[in-house]
């Protein structure tokens, strides 16, 4: 029921919106990528890599001082603790073998916080491959250790100066690359966003984070669905990670968390769901923030990775027909969620991870409830706006 259809959509939202001259990339992408990711050998390659290379399955952590103080059982993804810092790489993973059997030699990528950035850049120094990362020039000043990442992993980073200098306009000049190179040059998005396939393609390389969720609370509790999941979404891959195996398991409830920033009733937040409406961004028909007359609206939050106008098309269906909840979480209250976490189980998350952290205060749960939250990254990346906050 929540899964794509043939055309490529979930619902009303999806399908594949793009320029005449992308057609054929993306048509070789749908017609190939079921039929290339679902063989036993490339099923056998993609497990060792997460295995022996990522370092999966990671735990499953039962967090008791956050239990002791909200009066529940959280339990806590540790998605941190993946090579490069984040749930990134298992989609790098899964896309560089794909392009490779493509026979692609030159891989484009566009990134937020940078953390798709870093994992993109890995897997292409892993597979001796081109890499070139398109990020937002403010992006570029915020996140500084994850660019100097990825240029010693060799890939060359190139700065998005238009519009707001983040996500969005590295998203378009990332587009603009691949119209002018669609030989040789394969496009490895990083969440669920974008023309069909890449929304189902990215949702079923990170299920993994579901998959691992099941057997690990089925060892520690005596069974496998919890009764709540809670994961921060922008474009949303991390969190239909770790929503994908319990979507059809309606005794689970399912939590995002977007970024509202200064607040929705602000010019400054990044909440799509909440202040945006349908329509078209990236290749995809979803809700994003736009204008009456369709011009976007550039999105703000303090957080990289969640500073995005527009939000996954399955999630965009799964808010209509109200299979998750959808909650506003703004700077303030994420930071001192991140802040709380590290004080309380000694874990630094990253600013986007601390938006899901932050449910916590906002929702009341039973002394049985047993809650998963996905910490999708480690928070290195943003210690300077931690460090703010201390100082502040």
């Amino acid at each position: 029921m929540y899964q794509v259809n043939e055309q490529g959509f979930y619902g009303q939202y999806g399908g594949a919106f793009i320029p005449e001259m992308l057609y054929p990339n993306v048509e070789e992408l749908k017609n190939n990528y079921l039929k290339i990711i679902e063989t036993d050998v490339f099923q056998k390659e993609f497990k060792q890599l997460l295995k022996d290379y990522v370092g999966r399955p990671n735990p499953l952590y039962y967090a008791k001082r956050l239990s002791e103080k909200y009066g529940c059982n959280v339990y806590l993804k540790r998605e941190d603790l993946n090579h490069t810092g984040s749930h990134k790489v298992n989609n790098t993973i899964g896309q560089i073998l794909l392009a490779k059997r493509l026979g692609k030699k030159r891989i484009i990528a566009e990134t937020g916080a940078g953390q798709h950035g870093v994992a993109t850049a890995t897997v292409c120094a892993l597979m001796d491959m081109q890499c070139v990362v398109y990020m937002g020039e403010i992006d570029i000043q915020r996140q500084a250790p994850n660019v100097e990442r990825m240029k010693m992993l060799g890939a060359e980073v190139r700065p998005a100066q238009s519009g707001s200098k983040t996500l969005k306009d590295a998203t378009n000049e990332a587009i603009r690359d691949w119209i002018n190179n669609p030989e040789d040059t394969y496009y490895l998005i990083g969440s669920v966003v974008g023309p069909h396939p890449y929304p189902d393609m990215v949702a079923r390389f990170q299920s993994v984070i579901s998959e691992e969720i099941k057997s690990q609370l089925k060892e520690q509790t005596g069974r496998e669905n919890p009764d709540y999941v809670i994961a921060c979404v922008g474009g949303g891959s991390n969190a239909i990670g770790a929503f994908y195996h319990f979507l059809d398991k309606k005794d689970v409830k399912l939590i995002a968390t977007e970024a509202a920033g200064m607040g929705i009733d602000t010019d400054e937040t990044a909440a799509s769901l909440k202040v945006g409406s349908p329509g078209i961004i990236h290749g995809s028909r979803t809700y994003l923030m736009q204008t009456e007359d369709g011009q976007i609206i550039e999105p703000y939050s303090i957080s990289a990775g969640l500073d995005y106008p527009g939000i996954g098309p399955i999630h965009a269906y799964l808010n209509d027909v109200k299979r998750a909840e959808y909650l506003s979480i703004t700077d303030a209250e994420a930071l001192r969620a991140g802040y709380m976490l590290t004080k309380t189980e000694g874990i630094i998350p990253a600013l986007e991870s601390a938006h899901a952290v932050a449910v916590l205060e906002k929702k009341k749960f039973k002394k049985d409830d047993i809650i998963v939250i996905n910490i999708s990254g480690r928070g290195d990346k943003d210690l300077a706006t931690y460090i703010d906050l201390l100082n502040g």
